[in-house]
């Protein structure tokens, strides 16, 4: 059985929507997502109820979560809401594995996301350096190394 073969008997199994991905990686809703993307196996795409935008040429590794739903407010009993927020990922983005990226966060251009990140919902400027938990910005760290990327 090749790789697609499992994919369409995964899907139709789990109920995962087809994408152009790996047959493992979870996509909800309807994000928007632009040229040249790349998702990784395990990874998870969460657009329900809000608009996530993933620029074009971003590189998405193994086991990352986009995910604009917040619910732990309401699991919790202090809101009577599932909260959701927008995410937008400019162009050229990389996110390393086992990131997430949470509702509300914008991620400027030329901008690289490291391993086992955390990204609050705040607006991260262009060629940003994002690391640790909590979240580190090292603003415009690529910025002189990417003399010569397209904008």
């Amino acid at each position: 059985m090749n790789l697609a073969e499992f994919g369409n008997l995964f899907i139709r199994f789990i109920q995962f929507k087809k994408n152009p991905f790996h047959p493992l990686v979870w996509i909800n809703g309807e994000p928007e997502l632009g040229k040249n993307v790349s998702v990784g196996g395990m990874s998870e795409i969460n657009a329900t109820g809000a608009r996530l935008v993933i620029g074009d040429d971003c590189d998405i590794a193994s086991f990352v979560a986009i995910n604009c739903v917040d619910s732990h407010k309401h699991c919790i009993g202090i809101s009577d809401e599932v909260e959701r927020r927008d995410i937008i990922i400019e162009n050229n983005v990389f996110i390393g594995s086992h990131a997430v990226v949470k509702g509300g966060a914008m991620i400027g251009h030329h901008s690289v996301v490291a391993a086992g990140s955390v990204v609050d919902g705040v607006t991260i400027p262009p060629y940003s350096l994002v690391y640790g938990n909590p979240m580190q910005v090292k603003a415009g760290y690529y910025r002189e190394r990417c003399q010569g990327c397209l904008k």
